[in-house]
C-alpha cells in the first residue's frame, strides 16, 4: 500500500451519529445493520483507508451499497461496515456495448445512460437496486431467459483487497479471482467498480395485469401452459398478492387477494417488435379471456419502463421473506402452491410469487463465474409485512408454503432472492465451495472479510 494511504487519518462513524445512520441504512428494515462502526466511501482512497483501519483495529469488514441484501447479510456486530457510494458517472461505450459502473450506482442510473444508445442491461425488477451487489450475487432479470444470469455479463471488476491494494481482474488478469467474484459468495474485498456487457433493446412489451384472487386457479393453469413454450425473449412472474389498504392503492385492488402477472418481452431490434407483441398476446389473451383485469398496464414501451412493471416498492420496507428454486410444477405443484397461498382469503403474506426461469438462465456459461446458471423452472418467493400482521403469523405461513412446495424444491437458492439467514440456502456445490475457499484464502489470508461471506448449506452443513 502507498505511504499516503498508510499515513492517512481515518475515523469511521460511530453509533448515534448521522454519518453512522447514513452508512448503515438498509432497504429491508426487518434486518437492520448494527456494526461497531461504519463509513460511507465516496472514492477508492476512502475504501483503502477503511480497509487499512479495519486491519489495524482487528475489525472484520462488511460491505453494502443500497442495502437491498440486508436480509441475507447476517449480524454485523463487531465489524466495520463500508457503504460504497463512489463518485463518477456511469460511462457507456456504445460501440463496445459496455458500461463502466462505480460501486453504489443503481440500475436506474445505468438505464439512463444506456437507453439513449438503444441498449439495456440485465437488471432486476427494481431500478433502485445497487448494480454491484446484484451482479456479484448472480442477478436474475426479466432478460435472463435470453442472456443468462446477470453475473455472466460482467466483463471486469475493480476492487480493494485486504492488503489495501487496488486490483482490476478479468478473464485475462487473475481469472481465478474473477471467477470467484461472480457468484462465489463474497469475502474477497471491496468492489469499487464493474464493467458489464449491454445488449440491444429497441422496444419492450412490458407491464402488469391484476385480477381478483377468485380466478387464481384458471389463471395459473393458463400461465403455466404458456410458460412451458414461451420464447426466451419473454419472462414473467405470477403472484398472489394481498395489497395493503393505503391511499396509494385503489380500493378494488386492496379489497381482497389479487393475482398479478407482470413481466417483459424483449424486441432487440425494431423489426422484432411484431414477434414480441405476438408472444405477449399469446400469454395475455387467454388470461384476459378468464376475466377482465382489474388493472392492466401491459404496453409497448422502452427498456426504461421494465423496472416499473413489477411494482416493487421504491423505498425501505419492513419485510420477512423466504425463497426456493423449484422444478417444473405440473398440475399437482400448481395446486399445492395455490392451496398454501390461499387466494380465497386474507393471507398474512403480501405476496407469494412464482418467477419464470429456464432458457439461458438454466444453461452453464462457458466463460461464467462460480454461479453461472440456475437449474430450475421457477423461483418461489414469499413475503409478509410485520407492520400489517404479527411476525409469527407470517413465519407460520412461510413455513407452510415451504412445506407445500417441498416435493418440487431443488435444494438450491438464488442469492438475490434470499431474505433471511434462518432457512436453508445454497447456490454452489461442494466442489465449487472448496475452490472458492482456496481463492479466498489466497487473497485474504488474514480473514479480514471473513464475516462478509454468504451462508451456504451443503449436505446439511452450513458453511
Amino acid at each position: 500500500m502507498t505511504a499516503a494511504i498508510t499515513r492517512r487519518s481515518f475515523a469511521p462513524a460511530l453509533p448515534g451519529t448521522a454519518e453512522y445512520a447514513e452508512a448503515a441504512a438498509v432497504f429491508n428494515e426487518a434486518s437492520p445493520a448494527r456494526p461497531a462502526a461504519a463509513v460511507t466511501a465516496r472514492g477508492v482512497d476512502d475504501v483503502r483507508a477503511a480497509v487499512v483501519h479495519a486491519a489495524r483495529a482487528g475489525l472484520p469488514v462488511r460491505v453494502h451499497s443500497t442495502g437491498h441484501s440486508a436480509g441475507a447479510a447476517g449480524a454485523m456486530e463487531g465489524s466495520l461496515l463500508v457503504r460504497t457510494r463512489l463518485g463518477g458517472e456511469v460511462r457507456v461505450d456504445a460501440e463496445r456495448r459496455v458500461a463502466h459502473v462505480p460501486a453504489g450506482r443503481t440500475w436506474s442510473e445505468v438505464l439512463a445512460a444506456a437507453t439513449p444508445h438503444g441498449l439495456t442491461a440485465p437488471h432486476g425488477t427494481s431500478g433502485t437496486v445497487g448494480v454491484v451487489g446484484y451482479l456479484l450475487r448472480g442477478g436474475v432479470s426479466f432478460y435472463s431467459r435470453r442472456v443468462g444470469l446477470a453475473a455472466n455479463s460482467v466483463l471486469a471488476i475493480e476492487l480493494v483487497t485486504a492488503d489495501g491494494e487496488v486490483r482490476r481482474v478479468d478473464a485475462a488478469h487473475d481469472p481465478e479471482l474473477f471467477w470467484a467474484l461472480r457468484g462465489g459468495g463474497g469475502g474477497f474485498g471491496v468492489v469499487t467498480a464493474v464493467e458489464v456487457a449491454l445488449f440491444p433493446a429497441a422496444r419492450v412489451v412490458t407491464g402488469a395485469a391484476l385480477w381478483s384472487g377468485r380466478d387464481a386457479e384458471r389463471l395459473l393453469d393458463r400461465w403455466r401452459t404458456w410458460a412451458v413454450t414461451a420464447p426466451r425473449e419473454a419472462a414473467t412472474s405470477f403472484r398472489v398478492m394481498n395489497l395493503p389498504r393505503i391511499p396509494e392503492i385503489p380500493a378494488e385492488l386492496s379489497a381482497g387477494p389479487v393475482v398479478v402477472v407482470a413481466g417483459a418481452v424483449l424486441a432487440p431490434e425494431a423489426s422484432d417488435l411484431p414477434l414480441a407483441e405476438r408472444a405477449a398476446d399469446d400469454l395475455l389473451g387467454p388470461l384476459r379471456d378468464v376475466a377482465r383485469p382489474l388493472e392492466d398496464t401491459w404496453h409497448v414501451g422502452g427498456p426504461a419502463d421494465v423496472p416499473h412493471a413489477h411494482m416493487d416498492p421504491p423505498g425501505p420496507v419492513n419485510v420477512l421473506g423466504d425463497h426456493l428454486l423449484l422444478r417444473e410444477l405440473g398440475a399437482d405443484g400448481a395446486a399445492a402452491f395455490l392451496a398454501a397461498a390461499d387466494p380465497g382469503s386474507a393471507s398474512p403474506l403480501v405476496a407469494a410469487e412464482l418467477r419464470q426461469l429456464g432458457g439461458a438462465a438454466a444453461e452453464p456459461a462457458a466463460a461464467g463465474g462460480a454461479l453461472d446458471h440456475l437449474d430450475a423452472a421457477y423461483a418461489y418467493m414469499g413475503a409478509g409485512l410485520p407492520d400489517l400482521f404479527p411476525a409469527e403469523r407470517i413465519r407460520e405461513r412461510l413455513t407452510a408454503m415451504r412445506s407445500a412446495l417441498g416435493p418440487w424444491d431443488t435444494g438450491r437458492t438464488a442469492p438475490t432472492f434470499v431474505e433471511s439467514t434462518d432457512g436453508p440456502q445454497g447456490h454452489l456445490d461442494a466442489d465449487a465451495l472448496a475452490r472458492v475457499a482456496r481463492i479466498r484464502e489466497r487473497v485474504d489470508p488474514g480473514g479480514l472479510f471473513r464475516e462478509d461471506v454468504m451462508a451456504h448449506t451443503v449436505a446439511g452443513r452450513t458453511r
